[in-house]
């Protein structure tokens, strides 16, 4: 199986990369804070590779860190969480903010990630708790409640690749002017904010 990938980065987009490597490009998926972080196409790069075998293909998952591949890995013996859904996951909570809402019974905060309903996010509290490395310490608990276009403006910038501590200081700053708070007025503000 490939664990590990080393080569040209021929081509990236927020759900895939694909690596050079001996003459052959491997097609990878990727989450969205693997996307964020990698180098302009052209340079090298290195990935930790999850190869997941089916009757009808083997696809490869990529992580710059080890500790998202292993988050991943644990995903994905959730019942009910394949790998498609677990790189959604990866995308729409950092890696340790995850571990900290899953070990802390977060239920409210799981569920905000595209994708995770409540039963799926009850399963993986359920089967994960005490998989999961102990929590660090300065790790953050929950965050501030956010209303629901809050969460939505969130949602559509993560979407587009930004990372979501970037969008949430994009979004704070915003708020702080005061202005409309319509989803289209936020959304462009945010935008705009994390454009400069």
């Amino acid at each position: 199986m490939i664990a590990h990938l080393r080569g040209r980065l021929l081509a990236k987009h927020p759900n895939q990369a694909v690596v050079e490597t001996g003459g052959v490009g491997y097609d990878v998926t990727i989450s969205i804070p693997t996307f964020s972080d990698l180098p302009i196409p052209g340079a090298e790069v290195a990935l930790h590779i999850h190869t997941h075998v089916r009757e009808d293909q083997i696809a490869l998952y990529g992580f710059l860190k080890p500790s998202e591949k292993q988050l991943f890995e644990k995903l994905i013996t959730v019942s009910g969480i394949g790998p498609k859904l677990a790189v959604t996951i990866l995308s729409g909570m950092p890696a340790d903010e995850m571990t900290g809402a899953i070990r802390g019974n977060d239920i409210a905060r799981l569920t905000r990630i595209p994708g995770i309903g409540k039963k799926t996010a009850e399963r993986m509290v359920l089967e994960l708790r005490d998989k999961l490395p102990p929590a660090q310490t300065g790790e953050t608990t929950a965050p501030s409640a956010m209303s629901a276009t809050e969460e939505d403006v969130i949602s559509a910038l993560l979407n587009l690749g930004y990372q979501r501590p970037a969008a949430e200081r994009a979004l704070a700053s915003v708020e702080k002017n005061g202005k409309d708070s319509s989803f289209e007025a936020l959304f462009r503000d945010a935008l705009a904010a994390l454009a400069r």
